[in-house]
C-alpha cells in the first residue's frame, strides 16, 4: 500500500520547447497551419478516394487509409500541443498520457504495415500486371488493411499497458511534445527489461519486416522496369512508384534519425540533442502527415482529376 502511495503519479508535464519562450508564438502559428493543412489535404484525399469511382483501386484504398491514419495521429497530439503553447499549461493527466501513447503506437505501427502493403501492391501491378486484378481483388486488399489496423492496435495495447502499469517515483517531467514511450520509461522506478524486450520484438515485426517487403518489392520492380523496351513504359512505371517511395524514404529516414543517432556525453551537448529530438519529433508528428497528401497528389493525374471533379460537383448545384 505504501509502495503505491510513493510511486503514484496523477499527471505528467510535457516540456516541449518551453526552454525557448520567445519562439513559442512562432511555433504555435507554424503548428496550427500544419494541422489545418493536414486536415484539409488528407480529408480531400479521403473524400476523393470514396466518391470518385476511378479511384476505387487498391492503391487509393490504402492511400485513403493512410490519410485517415494521419488525421487520427495528429489529432491525438497537436491540439494539446497548441493549447500548451498558447496557455503555458503543459500538464497532461495520467489517463490522457496513456491515450496519447496508445494512438502514437497504434498509428505508427499501422502506418509501417500499410507502407509495406502499398509496396507489395506496386510490385504486383508492375511485375504481374495480368494477374493484378486476381491477386489484389477487393476482398484481399480490404483484408490486408484490416489486418494492419488490428495488428497495430494490438501492438499498441500491449506496449501502452506495459508502460503505464510501471511505478513512477515522483518525477513526472517529460522533455517532449507528447507522451513518447521511451521518455515515459525513463521516469519509471522499476525494471523495464520486459518493456525493452517487447519493444525489440515490436520493432522487428512493425519496422524490419515492412522494410524488407519494401526493399524486395522495389528490387523486383527495378528489375522489371529495366527490362522494359519502351522508354514511355519505364517512365510510367517509375511515376507510379515515385510518390510511395518518397514517402517511405522520409518516413523511415525520420524514424532512424530519431532513434539511431549517437548521444552526447556532456550536458550542453545533451541539451542540444534533446532540442534536436523535440524538433525531429515535431517533424515526424506534423510535417510528414502534411507532406503525404501533397506528395501523392502533386504528380498524380488521377487524384488531380478526382479533386477537380468533386469541386465542380460541389460548386454546380
Amino acid at each position: 500500500m505504501d509502495k503505491h502511495n510513493q510511486t503514484f503519479v496523477s499527471e505528467f508535464l510535457l516540456l516541449g520547447l518551453s526552454g525557448y519562450p520567445k519562439t513559442e508564438v512562432i511555433y504555435f502559428v507554424i503548428i496550427l497551419v500544419m494541422y489545418l493543412v493536414i486536415l484539409t489535404g488528407n480529408g480531400v484525399l479521403i473524400i476523393a478516394s470514396i466518391f470518385d469511382s476511378h479511384l476505387h483501386t487498391p492503391m487509393y484504398f490504402f492511400l485513403g487509409n493512410l490519410s485517415f491514419l494521419d488525421i487520427c495521429y495528429t489529432t491525438s497530439s497537436i491540439p494539446l500541443t497548441l493549447v500548451s503553447l498558447i496557455s503555458k499549461k503543459r500538464n497532461i493527466s495520467f489517463s490522457g498520457c496513456a491515450v496519447q501513447m496508445f494512438f502514437e503506437f497504434a498509428m505508427g505501427s499501422t502506418e509501417c504495415l500499410l507502407l509495406g502493403m502499398m509496396a507489395f501492391d506496386r510490385y504486383v501491378a508492375i511485375c504481374n500486371p495480368l494477374r493484378y486484378s486476381i491477386v489484389m481483388n477487393k476482398k484481399v486488399y480490404i483484408s490486408m488493411a484490416c489486418a494492419s489496423w488490428f495488428s497495430g492496435g494490438i501492438n499498441s495495447v500491449v506496449q501502452t499497458s506495459l508502460a503505464m502499469q510501471l511505478p513512477f517515483c515522483g518525477n513526472n517531467v517529460i522533455n517532449q511534445f507528447t507522451c513518447e514511450v521511451l521518455a515515459v520509461l525513463k521516469l519509471a522506478c522499476a525494471d523495464i527489461s520486459l518493456n525493452i524486450i517487447t519493444m525489440v520484438i515490436s520493432n522487428m515485426v512493425f519496422l524490419v519486416l515492412p522494410i524488407l517487403v519494401i526493399i524486395f518489392s522495389y528490387l523486383f520492380i527495378l528489375h522489371t522496369i529495366l527490362r522494359m523496351n519502351s522508354a514511355t513504359g519505364r517512365r510510367k512505371a517509375f511515376s507510379t512508384c515515385s510518390a510511395h517511395l518518397t514517402v517511405v524514404v522520409i518516413f523511415y529516414g525520420t524514424i532512424f534519425s530519431m532513434y539511431a543517432k549517437p548521444k552526447s556525453q556532456d550536458l550542453t551537448g545533451e541539451e542540444k540533442f534533446q532540442t534536436s529530438d523535440n524538433i525531429m519529433s515535431l517533424f515526424y508528428g506534423g510535417v510528414i502527415p502534411m507532406l503525404n497528401p501533397i506528395i501523392y497528389s502533386l504528380r498524380n493525374k488521377d487524384v488531380k482529376a478526382a479533386i477537380k471533379y468533386i469541386l465542380k460537383r460541389k460548386c454546380i448545384p
